[in-house]
């Protein structure tokens, strides 16, 4: 029933392939110091919400993490993410950070990606059905979020590191395990483990069956793959604790009460807080607010942008919640900003670490040159900044590749970029100051270019007519 799982191990460190799928290796097993109160320092972050068993939190699991007990392996913890779009947004962040902080305390995680369980649509926390994706679709949906989540694992390792022994990171896609059951031997042989009236009670059931869109067999069932999920990983890893949203507690409580049944043993369940907007909208796809972690949806300078923005009265609990920063340094960033608000201290740093993280280094320095290119008018700014970074800057001007030829002026240069209307009237908007080249206004039409003032440096000249509307210009033949 269940595909083969290699387990390898070199020099202490090990990793693990299924279904083919590549798994980044970031850490050893060797004992983590001070892991013993990672919930606490967790729950005082406010990054972990509930515990389920709620008895297991005061004794079982601190116990289950306490790193110095000459007993204790490194656990394992896994946490699931659908490929309902090809990339992660904001509101899967702390589910990651979750993960991050169990690996830097020496504990091995895993990032499900659910190839197989995006097929069916998980109804939590939603009031009508998911669109149906097709299998082709969801393949690299799975792909992309598995190359994201390795990408987040691999700048966590090179930019954040502590010089401690972490445990490892690996990514697995549930498809692996799936794509070889048969229908009817699986309602057989795991079905028959399910009662239906505890399913039927879980509270998204319950949502959904008295909305007058009802629910689909199909969203019925995920519960129990996502249950068996948790099974096979505690079967084939040692996995005894799901990490998820708040919103996934009734599928944990399900692979808790599926893996007791089967093996005797506890399993354990974590969960971390919803993100939301001002509005209280949960932040993602479905409410069409999501901000990005893939670059082609959501730019360096958007994501870095987005957290600049965050009012006063969050930016503290996001630091907490989003960034590897000490709560002592936390609380010293918040003591300089009640001095002086005006510099938006915390909410730059909060910028900063995120992007750095989701982005890399060169990431945040693009980031941080469009700021420069757009909020303060920065010449150098935008002579170093790359085509790619102009057109995410300006995701709505318009790209133009120009000949310069000889004498071309900037009423020429207006026209071929099709910025200006034909005749008189294009004529005035330039006399009258509604045209800007590289921040600078140019009122005489018939001035001809000059490189290193029109045309900069990087061969690209930045056009604004009036307030809002910029044109890019790359000149070729310089």
């Amino acid at each position: 029933m269940a595909a083969p799982v290699l387990r390898c191990f070199c020099r202490s460190r090990w990793f693990s392939t299924s279904g083919g799928l590549a798994v980044l290796p970031l850490g050893s097993r060797k004992a983590h110091s001070g892991s013993q109160g990672l919930l606490a320092a967790q729950k005082e972050r406010g990054l972990f919400k509930d515990f389920f068993p709620n008895r297991s939190t005061e004794i079982e699991l601190p116990e289950l993490f306490d790193r110095s007990r000459a007993d204790n392996f490194p656990q394992t913890i896994y946490c699931g993410f659908d490929p309902t779009a090809d990339s992660l947004h904001v509101g899967h962040l702390l589910a990651v950070l979750g993960l991050f902080h169990f690996q830097r305390a020496g504990h091995n995680v895993i990032a499900l990606v659910g190839g197989a369980t995006a097929r069916l649509g998980d109804p939590s926390g939603r009031t009508k059905e998911r669109e149906a994706l097709d299998a082709k679709r969801v393949g690299a949906n799975a792909r992309a979020l598995r190359q994201g989540l390795q990408s987040l694992a691999a700048n966590h390792q090179q930019f954040f590191a502590d010089g401690q022994a972490w445990g490892s990171f690996t990514v697995l896609d549930n498809s692996a395990w799936y794509q070889r059951q048969q229908l009817v031997d699986f309602l057989a042989t795991v079905g028959c483990h399910f009662r239906m009236g505890t399913l039927l009670s879980r509270f998204s059931v319950q949502t959904r069956l008295k909305s007058s869109e009802g629910m689909s067999l199909s969203e019925f069932l995920y519960q129990v793959l996502q249950a068996y999920d948790f099974y096979y990983l505690f079967q084939h890893y040692g996995c005894r604790v799901q990490l998820g949203g708040s919103d996934q507690l009734g599928n944990i409580v399900s692979g808790y009460e599926f893996i007791h049944k089967l093996t005797g043993k506890d399993v354990f369940g974590i969960t971390v807080p919803l993100i939301t907007s001002t509005t209280g909208a949960k932040l993602g796809k479905s409410a069409g607010n999501a901000v990005w972690l893939n670059r082609d949806k959501t730019s360096p300078f958007e994501l870095y942008q987005f957290l600049v923005r965050q009012q006063d009265d969050s930016v503290e609990r996001y630091l907490k919640l989003f960034t590897f920063l000490p709560l002592s340094e936390i609380n010293h960033i918040m003591q300089l900003h009640v001095k002086e608000p005006e510099k938006r201290g915390p909410q730059k740093r909060l910028a900063a670490e995120v992007t750095k993280l989701v982005h890399g280094q060169e990431g945040l320095k693009s980031a941080k040159r469009c700021t420069q290119a757009l909020y303060h008018n920065s010449i150098d700014a935008l002579e170093v900044m790359s085509d790619e970074e102009l057109k995410e800057l300006f995701k709505e001007a318009s790209f133009s590749e120009l000949v310069l030829d000889p004498g071309t002026s900037v009423l020429d240069t207006c026209r071929k970029a099709n910025a200006i209307p034909d005749g008189p009237r294009g004529y005035r908007m330039i006399t009258e100051g509604g045209v800007s080249i590289n921040h600078k206004p140019v009122t005489n039409p018939e001035s001809v270019l000059v490189v290193g003032q029109h045309i900069l440096k990087n061969g690209l000249s930045l056009l604004k007519i009036g307030k809002k509307n910029f044109y890019i210009i790359k000149w070729l033949q310089l």
